[in-house]
Formats: C-alpha cells, sequence, structure tokens
C-alpha cells in the first residue's frame, strides 16, 4: 500500500490494486505520513548546504476558494486552496523541509525560520519575484545568506492558450539582495524541475481533474511521504543515487521496508528504522 501511494496512486486504485478497506489506505497514510514526517524534522539538521532554491506551488483541498461555502469555511477538511512551500538543495537535490499553508508574509516567515534551523553554514538563496521574501528572508538568515532574487519578464499570452500555456518569457532580471551571490548559480531551475516532479508523485496534485485531496491531513501526509520516498528511496536519475545519501545524511539506499518501519513505535519515528543505514 505504501509503495502504490509513494507511486503517485489514489487512495482508491490502491484500494483496487491490494484490496484492503478504504478506511484502512486512509489510516495508513495519515499515520505513515505522520511518521515521516517526524523522522525527517528530526535527521534533516546541520545540513551542509551551499545553494538552496525554494519555491510555491499551488492545489487545492475539497474545492477552490472560490467554491468554497461560507458553512463550510471554519471546517478542517475544506481548505479552499493551499500552497506547498518547498525547498531542495542544488546540488544534492535533497528536498530539506517543506510545508502546507497559505502564500503570504506569515507563512513564508514560518517557512524560511524552519530552513534556516537545518542550515550549518552560509548559502546562497535565489528566489523568484514574491515580494513577502523580501521582508523575512533577510530577518531569518541575517549574514549566513547570498540573497538573489529573479524576475521574469513575460510577454503577451497567446490567445486561447492562457489556461493551457504560460505566456513566453521574454527576459530575465537579476537583483541582488543586498549580498553578492554568484551569478552563475542565481537560478530556480531545480526546484522549478521538483515541482511537476511532486505533480506527478502525488495524486492530490493532478490538476484539472476530481483527484484533489478532500481533508488537508491527508494532503499534508501525502507530501510528507512523498518527501520520504524522494529523499531515501527512489534513486535521483542525475547523480544515479538517493538526495540523502548525496546529501550525507545516510549512507546507503532505504528499501520501502524501512518506511514501513517508522510506523514499529514512537521511538523509531526519531532513529533510522531497524536495519536501515546508521545515520551521521
Amino acid at each position: 500500500m505504501i509503495a502504490c501511494l509513494a507511486e503517485g496512486n489514489s487512495i482508491r486504485s490502491t484500494v483496487r490494486r491490494t484490496g484492503v478497506a478504504k478506511n484502512t489506505v486512509t489510516k495508513l497514510l495519515v499515520e505513515t505520513g505522520a511518521a515521516c514526517s517526524k523522522y525527517q524534522d528530526e535527521v534533516f539538521r546541520n545540513l551542509n548546504c551551499k545553494r538552496i532554491q525554494f519555491d510555491e506551488i499551488w492545489s487545492f483541498v475539497y474545492a477552490t476558494a472560490k467554491n468554497v461555502k461560507p458553512e463550510h469555511s471554519a471546517d478542517g477538511g475544506y481548505a479552499g486552496d493551499v500552497w506547498t512551500w518547498t525547498a531542495i538543495d542544488a546540488d544534492s537535490k535533497l528536498v530539506p523541509c517543506w510545508m502546507v499553508g497559505g502564500r503570504d508574509e506569515a507563512a513564508a516567515r514560518d517557512f524560511i525560520e524552519d530552513l534556516a534551523g537545518r542550515l550549518a553554514n552560509r548559502v546562497q538563496l535565489p528566489t523568484d519575484g514574491y515580494k513577502a521574501y523580501l521582508t523575512v528572508i533577510e530577518k531569518a538568515l541575517q549574514n549566513d545568506i547570498d540573497y538573489a532574487m529573479l524576475l521574469d519578464i513575460y510577454g503577451q499570452t497567446v490567445k486561447g492558450q492562457k489556461r493551457y500555456s504560460p505566456a513566453e518569457c521574454v527576459r530575465c532580471e537579476t537583483h541582488s539582495v543586498p549580498r553578492r551571490p554568484d551569478p552563475e548559480h542565481v537560478s530556480t531551475n531545480y526546484v522549478e524541475r521538483a515541482n511537476p516532479t511532486i505533480r506527478m508523485s502525488m495524486r492530490g496534485f493532478t490538476r484539472l481533474t476530481n483527484a484533489f485531496s478532500k481533508k488537508v491531513d491527508n494532503h499534508a501526509a501525502a507530501l510528507a511521504l512523498h518527501c520520504c520516498y524522494y529523499n531515501f528511496v527512489r534513486v535521483h536519475k542525475t547523480l544515479k543515487t538517493t538526495p540523502a545519501i548525496a546529501a550525507g545524511v545516510t549512507t546507503k539506499r532505504w528499501q520501502i521496508a524501512y518506511v514501513v518501519a517508522l510506523l514499529e513505535g514512537p521511538e523509531s519515528n526519531c532513529r533510522a528504522p531497524k536495519n536501515s543505514p546508521s545515520q551521521k
């Protein structure tokens, strides 16, 4: 069941493939997601990353914001639009942190402060032109950052293609704010490439379908499971190894059984599962 969910199957398709009840699959997803989130929160500390990129991905739970009824606005299962904040190490391709929330200055501050608490040294951090970054990045990382903002300037959208195809990017402008980052590495290409990986690996992120998540908890659990599978289990095509190995977090590729082992008990959430590679 965990392998099916980690490879992008929906809950209902997992039910059909395994013959297990839908409530059982959903319960397993939530429990596994919580265990994966707790474990990665513990081990992703003092990371020796040098170049970090991050971005936000739009999705929705139950319905888009405009379609959520007023009587459902206070219900935890009806969230409307949600944004997934993700960071990626440009060298090891590790995803050290992520967050599900809104897209405002408060969310940006929470995410960047969480990222700052995981880094062991100065990093270069390019971002897109979202203005909330200007007010929170310097406060969170202070002198441990070489920050640059990359602005994409778009032309006119081709008539009839606005919904499916973005306008042509006619040029990019780089603004160092206020440090001096290496201009050769001022890019958000890696995190932008990670976005379709997320959308293809979790059914709830598929756009223009009815595959969206119905509860925020399920949405967040699927994201935690994906990140654990991506970081520790799946071999990165470019690296020829897993991001966790490339980042020095572990020394051996995980199997799905190691993810299952995170469910064995409260103590196993805070250390490597039995028979798994030791943590450095």
